[in-house]
């Protein structure tokens, strides 16, 4: 038998990462029970057991990569208080849960799965079986789904127990949750600030709702106009007015009466940009303006400022804008340079 538990970092303001590699069958049941949910174990003590799980535990979310290195099967009454979506990297996978049973395997369209908290779930995995998993609290899902559809008080989500990563949707929801996984196991991560988190959070809800099935697709991609050509200006006003603040597409769609899919199209019809596109815009255009002032703080202080957590993507996206990197701006002020 060999455990080894490569790590733990974290900080109750930050990502907690995680990471075991064990051939011990019940210290492997264990660490997956405290990680994600209990459930039970069932592996051929004759096979030889190579688990390996890196997990990284932020505010809201859970996001693990897993392997067993030989055939498993798992067995987990309801979870309750979450629910939990697989992506599948590598191997076949069986999953079944309220009576409906799928297998599928990592080189077919359908290879991801969304577990609702309200019933039992089996997982067959393969030998050669690796998957991404996100725990997703209940609660916070469930409210997020429901500001995206406009309903004023959370509700289960019925979801289809399979989805497709085959397509654009899908791969980009692989691709994000790679990315969440890598910074909030990088430290000093993006995702290890708190506000980042929060961001990174609610894209992910989101792209999960966009891409899987589920009772709520049809009120999630129903087009809902603004009322007026003055309801996408109020909301462009109100993201000049408040660009400092914590924005997301979801509250901005709650705030004009539509949905995330609606506030998109009224935006790149008025702007000819994304809600996000239009966000980074003025956030750009005011750190220019601090910058020229020459008095309004460091660069990290006026890029923070104005919501860019990550000084070298500023720093990119300033110098293509304005043609020369922020600190340039601010050493040499506003010679000659209108904001």
């Amino acid at each position: 038998m060999t455990t080894t538990l490569l790590g733990t970092t974290g900080s109750p303001h930050s990502a907690r990462h995680r990471s075991l590699s064990t051939r011990d069958p019940d210290r492997a049941h264990s660490y997956v029970e405290e990680a994600f949910a209990e459930h039970r174990l069932m592996v051929d003590r004759s096979s030889r057991l190579r688990f390996r799980l890196d997990t990284a535990e932020a505010q809201s979310v859970t996001v693990g990569r897993m392997a067993y290195g030989t055939r498993i099967r798992i067995a987990g009454p309801e979870m309750r208080d979450c629910y939990h979506v697989n992506l599948l990297v590598s191997g076949k996978c069986t999953v079944a849960q309220n009576g409906t049973t799928s297998t599928f395997s990592a080189d077919r369209g359908v290879s991801g799965v969304v577990f609702g908290p309200d019933t039992p779930v089996f997982i067959d995995w393969s030998e050669d079986c690796s998957q991404y998993h996100l725990k997703l609290p209940r609660a916070a899902f469930e409210a997020h789904a429901a500001r995206l559809a406009g309903h004023s008080s959370a509700a289960p989500i019925d979801f289809n127990l399979t989805f497709s990563l085959g397509t654009s949707a899908g791969r980009s929801l692989l691709s994000s949750v790679t990315h969440y996984y890598s910074q909030l196991a990088c430290e000093g991560g993006l995702a290890t600030m708190p506000q980042v988190q929060r961001e990174l959070e609610s894209a992910l809800m989101t792209q999960v709702l966009m891409v899987a099935q589920s009772n709520l697709t049809p009120r999630l991609f129903r087009d809902v106009p603004l009322r007026s050509e003055t309801g996408v200006s109020a909301i462009i006003d109100y993201v000049d007015q408040n660009a400092a603040e914590e924005l997301t597409i979801e509250g901005l769609a709650a705030r004009a009466g539509t949905t995330a899919r609606s506030l998109q199209t009224a935006f790149r019809k008025a702007v000819d940009m994304s809600p996000t596109e239009y966000i980074r815009h003025v956030r750009l255009g005011r750190a220019r303006q601090d910058l020229l002032a020459g008095d309004a703080g460091s660069v990290s202080e006026i890029a923070q400022r104005w919501q860019f957590h990550h000084l070298g993507r500023f720093a990119e996206s300033y110098r293509r804008r304005y043609g020369e990197t922020p600190s340039r701006t601010l050493r040499t002020g506003g010679r000659g340079r209108g904001a």
